[in-house]
């Protein structure tokens, strides 16, 4: 249960080299399209790219293979870190990377600079997103907005017949209401990026360690909150990054509360489970995720071609109905049959500025100078999984 993955020893090597790496990829992009290749191939989040497999009425990567003759081959990652090893291997054109994995393949020259003027709807999407410090570097863009949202408290409404108020749930040992112990019931994250939810917990909680950012940490307040991992290790079930065995984990064993994406939730709601989500009193971290183009990408031109559909308005509405997800498109939020006219609202629209986004920690930050950098972060990670 607590096996620390190849993946996840790969992905700490990686960092390292990222980070000691200097300069930003490619130069101008790409200034026209030319002859459409046959393949596009993306790395992509659990739930992301849809092609109706698990639910006939979210598909929209059939309508594209249609029109373009061609073949959407998509290789899904549980974790940023997963997604970044894979970008650095190669043979991938798009990665929806999320803002802790961003600049990390920006600064690794993993990913090219995106031409906009390729991208006719660009100006539909929400003007907030367009120049987003997590994939726009000194004015130039690498990467088309897709999604946004915020991690949610997941729990079991049978447990919680009242919904729970904070995520001390998820990371102290209690009883919880239906007099059971909340210890092998509870799950976390299995990535180096959910130190900031426990360094929010803490923000919240203990204010005297002056936390004003959860990706900017000191080392007085990066040892609380690896502190308070390692209390919560000794309660968790399982650091999941699989969102279906996270599925299987609530519905048959015994799980009741984890952070999670209101992916899950949309799904095991769907399948009639006991089950619920909610954004505690602490706030959440989030993500606000980029569709990105590797720098060697093998199928460019196709490749542009779904940038632009990535953020037509169905698509976007379908997505985001799916997944639990915000737009990027607000268009969208109006008219979809599958999202419906106050699906936007329920997915948290009103919440943008109250989301912790993710983004890579680095050592030098704005809040208080000097922060731990991520590197940091993966290997200590990995050391609390293990028990250390």
């Amino acid at each position: 249960m607590f096996k620390i993955s190849l993946k996840m020893i790969v992905a700490a090597f990686i960092i390292f080299g990222f980070f000691s790496l200097a300069g930003v990829a490619g130069a101008g992009g790409m200034q026209k399209i030319g002859k459409l290749e046959k393949y596009v191939d993306i790395v992509a989040w659990p739930g992301y790219i849809e092609r109706g497999d698990t639910d006939k009425n979210f598909d929209w990567v059939t309508e594209f293979e249609k029109k373009y003759n061609c073949k959407v081959r998509i290789k899904t990652a549980g974790t940023s870190d997963e997604m970044v090893a894979l970008m650095n291997e190669g043979g991938f054109d798009l990665v929806t990377a999320s803002g802790d994995a961003s600049l990390r393949l920006i600064s690794g020259k993993r990913v090219q600079e995106i031409n906009i003027d390729l991208i006719p709807s660009w100006n539909k999407i929400d003007s907030r997103l367009q120049n987003s410090p997590w994939h726009t570097v000194k004015g130039k863009h690498y990467g088309v907005p897709y999604q946004w949202g915020s991690n949610v408290l997941m729990y079991n409404t049978e447990v919680f017949k009242t919904p729970p108020t904070s995520w001390k749930v998820v990371f102290e040992e209690m009883v919880l209401p239906d007099g059971k112990s909340n210890k092998g019931r509870i799950q976390a994250f299995d990535g180096a990026i959910y130190i900031a939810d426990a360094a929010l917990f803490l923000k919240y909680h203990r204010p005297e360690l002056g936390i004003k950012d959860p990706y900017e940490l000191n080392e007085e307040q990066y040892k609380a909150t690896l502190d308070l991992l390692r209390q919560q290790r000794k309660i968790v079930n399982r650091y999941w990054h699989d969102a279906f065995i996270q599925i299987d984990d609530f519905t048959n064993e015994g799980v009741v509360a984890s952070s999670a994406w209101p992916f899950q939730v949309n799904i095991l709601v769907s399948k009639k489970q006991p089950i619920a989500s909610v954004l505690p009193v602490e706030g959440a971290t989030g993500w606000a995720d980029t569709t990105m183009m590797h720098v060697d990408a093998p199928h460019p031109n196709l490749a542009y071609k779904w940038l632009e559909w990535s953020i037509n308005k169905k698509l976007q509405g379908d997505l985001a109905a799916w997944f639990g997800s915000v737009p990027v498109v607000l268009d969208a939020c109006k008219g979809n049959k599958l999202l419906g006219d106050e699906g936007c609202t329920v997915n948290g629209l009103d919440n943008f500025e109250k989301i912790s986004f993710w983004r890579t920690p680095v050592s030098k930050c704005e809040s208080q100078g000097t922060c731990v950098p991520y590197y940091r972060w993966v290997t200590d990670y990995i050391a609390v999984l293990g028990g250390r």
